[in-house]
């Protein structure tokens, strides 16, 4: 995603494999939909996803509200990162990243 300077907003992409895709459908949900609300299940982290904000098709994005303190930050990214981690090794048998974490 671009830099934050001084926004409270992200916009990352989330790159998803295509079984979470598949499953998500399945569900009657979309992509970034099933992502935030497992993000939120696994993790107490809340985000917004970019279906609601006109993406571009066949791309997923979150929107997030960055508002912690200073002293909490690393631990919210570890929490994210391990998430998309965790959620890439379940579905894609590997480990991925999002881009431009």
């Amino acid at each position: 995603c671009q830099d934050a300077d001084g926004a409270m907003y992200s916009f990352p992409t989330i790159t998803m494999p295509p079984a979470f895709i598949e499953e998500a459908r399945s569900q009657g949900k979309e992509p970034d939909v099933l992502y935030c609300l497992e993000l939120l299940n696994e993790t107490g982290l809340s985000c917004v996803p970019g279906s609601g904000f006109q993406q571009k098709a066949g791309t997923f994005h979150i929107r997030t509200t960055i508002l912690p303190a200073e002293n909490v930050f690393a631990d919210i990214v570890n929490r994210f990162k391990s998430f998309h981690q965790n959620l890439m090794q379940k579905y894609s048998g590997g480990i991925g990243a999002m881009s431009k974490y």
